[in-house]
């Protein structure tokens, strides 16, 4: 293509994309991609003649345009044409003056050893870089940016806009140094190019002084500020345009850091071990992997995630290494799944077919088809030697008693002990209610149930440990009394746990440790779980869900109040609450600590008895008061001796109380969906209609779709989903705390990928069951093992 020609048609399209709104459509594929792809390409042998330097200078302009808002590509595109019309003769700085790929500036220790080691740290910095987790070369290497500036588009000074952060590269004119009083100094310098000049100042202190020298041709990033209507730049960063680029001139990463590590520091020492070790490490997975997935080596992936030449490459390199981190915890999750399927010294539940048929015969209502899958789930696991290990989700009111029931009959049928554990006594004692009642239509047939919790004492104690140990007692339901040394059962091979996430591992192993063999285990939870997280964190367990409401069931009116509507929420409690009804009523969430949460709560109190409801009975539940205390609170708003419970967000997620009908919520915004979901279903337990009034203090916008979402949804698992994608994963579980997610760069949000990945897992691991063919491979997926056993 000419070269005249190919400017006319470059006018041509800058003019259509004008037109057209700047949707950029005017060619195919987008402004840039025809630049770099098609015009740019051509020009390789035009060397620096005033065409090319124009067209170079244009593409220049148009650097990130399909990213950019509408305005700014208008902007972008005056530019571009203003630069047609003038016919720029003077090049602007070229990749080949701009290195964005640099050799380290010193040698760099081997990735295993310790981050003192390294150029610029030394003892006294080794302290800082291991408060960010650093604490070897490795360690550098796989510390990932947070975030990232774009610094790439490069201006004139005569473009330079008040109030924006521009880069611009300039001639250092002149240098001048000014004590403005004690240990103050002001360095002002002349930057000039070839459209104009502008001032740069900095502010020092004591002998320090920014290494800038006339005559230096540099680059420089800063806030174009104004004085006597005159442009000038204050603080800019700055860079020796011949040294390569490495803070500006580019994209440039932001790295977590802390106090007393400056962020160019920290920038500079993970440029050194990135370039140094990047190229040298071995790709772990499988080649046929990447092909098929399109994907770049590991090598490449970390050199773009660090330091990208484009966005573009930082995508790709993101691609890159989610898909290995998803990979690699799915290859753990299956590999301790098979293991624990292939285990042996599990007990094999025979000869329970007559005594389940009598349970679930007599039951006096009839199972949904959620209910009566997840039964036939529990009762196949526990027919077999391996050892089960299921875990059992439902929404609040969804019916896991009764499979909870059935497990623990068919572990009487077969001659043995179940047991359950519940995180308190009041839901405990809610439990030995709820599952006698479902055993007694069995008549003499139905399994010996006990009660133990820590307020049992005395006589009754020794009892209920006698027939524990001699048998007796064929079920246990308590709290973690159950797991104390003086408990001793005689032949347990069932343990379920409600709630599993309220105990250590060390409690559920305490149960285990119990068992008369390697026991099957059911945990069940009613905090609906997503699927992003069931494929990663819960990878390793089987999964059951109840997806479906028993007939019946009260649908709950939920309905968001702002700040000048909380007196019409006020008078729905009060109305409900003298028809006779209860109301829960949620202190808005403090975050400080639990203490100043404590103080919140009380003062709420004092305020709603006081001012709003002086006429009923208030009762008060929070985290710092002691465990019998709770469970007192607790006794007396079941007796209805309480009209309306205030509470912190501790009242717990199963307890069951007919007779409440109202949740109202207070600061609604600051909880997420997940937990206001859990709120919603304390309630709706009865035949009264109830209610849950969510009210909002000053929402912002996130806070608004939140309280939009959980009014017009009563689906805990899509609710769950969506929290997810709002909030993270971190307050699923405290799985941020333990470690388990532990990804970098993976989102749980790719359900799809998730999915992909577990496949290609399961697929290798049917070829190399022990990945003896990937050594590195296996290293990081023992990793990954090592943190779903911290988890379960």
């Amino acid at each position: 293509m000419e070269l005249e020609r190919a400017l006319a048609s470059l006018g041509n399209i800058l003019k259509l994309e004008e037109r057209r709104g700047y949707n950029n459509k005017a060619v195919m594929g987008g402004l840039e991609r025809f630049l770099s792809q098609t015009l740019l390409p051509s020009l390789e042998s035009s060397g620096t003649s005033q065409q090319a330097v124009v067209i170079r200078r244009v593409a220049g302009e148009l650097g990130g345009y399909t990213a950019l808002p509408p305005d700014q590509r208008a902007a972008r595109i005056r530019a571009a044409l203003q630069v047609l019309r003038n016919g720029e003769t003077k090049p602007a700085p070229t990749a080949a003056r701009i290195h964005l790929k640099q050799a380290p500036s010193q040698a760099v220790p081997a990735l295993d050893e310790a981050i003192v080691t390294v150029p610029y740290v030394g003892p006294k910095r080794q302290e800082l870089f291991e408060k960010l987790g650093i604490h070897t070369v490795r360690d550098a290497l796989e510390y990932f940016p947070k975030d990232y500036h774009d610094r790439s588009t490069l201006r004139t000074i005569a473009e330079l806009n008040y109030g924006n952060k521009e880069t611009f590269v300039a001639e250092v004119r002149t240098v001048s140094l000014r004590r403005l009083r004690t240990s103050t100094n002001l360095l002002t310098a002349v930057l000039a190019d070839h459209t104009g000049t502008v001032e740069a100042t900095w502010f020092t202190r004591g002998y320090y002084r920014p290494n800038i020298e006339q005559g230096q041709e540099m680059i420089f990033t800063g806030k174009i500020g104004q004085y006597h209507g005159k442009l000038k730049v204050e603080g800019a960063e700055f860079e020796d345009i011949e040294r390569g680029l490495l803070h500006s001139g580019r994209i440039v990463p932001i790295y977590r850091s802390t106090e007393g590590l400056p962020p160019k520091l920290l920038r500079r020492v993970l440029h050194d071990v990135v370039s140094y070790h990047a190229p040298r490490v071995a790709e772990y997975l499988p080649a046929y992997l990447l092909e098929r997935g399109g994907l770049i080596g590991l090598p490449d992936a970390l050199g773009e995630i660090h330091f990208p030449t484009s966005w573009e490459g930082l995508e790709t390199a993101r691609r890159r290494l989610g898909f290995g981190e998803l990979f690699e915890m799915q290859l753990g999750a299956l590999i301790k799944q098979a293991a624990r399927r292939k285990q042996a010294g599990g007990v094999r539940l025979l000869g329970t077919h007559a005594d389940l048929c009598l349970f679930l015969g007599r039951l006096p209502f009839r199972l949904t088809g959620a209910q009566q899958k997840v039964i036939n789930d529990v009762l196949g696991d526990v027919g077999s030697e391996a050892p089960m290990l299921r875990m059992l989700q439902g929404d609040v009111g969804s019916g896991k008693t009764v499979v909870a029931a059935a497990a623990l009959v068919a572990a009487v049928a077969g001659g043995y002990q179940g047991a359950l554990m519940a995180p308190t006594e009041i839901l405990a004692e809610q439990h030995y209610r709820s599952i006698t009642r479902l055993l007694e239509p069995m008549g003499e047939r139905a399994p010996r149930v006990a009660l133990l919790t820590g307020s049992l004492k005395g006589r009754a104690r020794t009892e209920v440990y006698e027939g524990i140990a001699s048998g007796a007692v064929q079920v246990v339901i308590g709290t973690h009394a159950i797991i104390q040394q003086a408990v001793e059962f005689h032949r347990l091979v069932l343990a379920i746990v409600d709630e599993q996430h309220r105990f250590g591992v060390e409690q559920r192993a305490a149960l285990v440790a119990k068992a008369h063999a390697n026991p099957h285990m059911l945990v069940m939870t009613a905090t609906p779980i997503p699927r992003s997280l069931a494929l990663t964190a819960y990878g390793d367990l089987d999964l059951s869900i109840i997806d479906e409401m028993p007939p019946g069931r009260q649908e709950i009116q939920t309905q968001a109040f702002g700040p000048a509507e909380r007196s019409q929420a006020y008078a729905r409690l009060h109305e409900e609450a003298q028809a006779g009804r209860q109301a829960f009523v949620i202190c808005p969430l403090v975050e400080e600590s639990e203490k100043v949460e404590a103080k919140a709560a009380v003062a709420e109190y004092e305020r709603l008895q006081g001012d709003v409801f002086p006429d009923l009975r208030l009762g008060l539940l929070h985290g710092r008061m002691k465990a019998a205390e709770k469970e007192r609170v607790m006794e007396q708003f079941r007796d209805r001796e309480i009209d309306v419970l205030v509470s912190t967000s501790v009242v717990e997620v199963g307890i069951d109380i007919p007779n409440a009908t109202v949740m109202l919520v207070e600061g609604a915004d600051r909880f997420g969906l997940a937990q206001l979901h859990q709120f919603r279903g304390r309630v709706g337990r009865g035949s009264q209609r109830s209610y849950c009034l969510l009210l909002a203090d000053s929402p912002g916008e996130d806070g608004r779709k939140r309280l939009e979402i959980v009014e017009q949804n009563t689906d805990g698992f899509f609710l769950a989903e969506q929290d997810l994608l709002m909030r993270g994963p971190g307050d699923f579980y405290g799985l941020r705390q333990s470690g388990v997610l532990n990804l970098k760069v993976a989102s749980l949000a790719d359900v799809g990928l998730l999915e992909e990945t577990r496949n290609l897992a399961a697929g290798l691991l049917e070829d190399d069951p022990r990945l003896d063919a990937y050594p590195e491979l296996a290293r990081r997926v023992e990793a990954r093992l090592n943190s779903l056993a911290e988890a379960n």
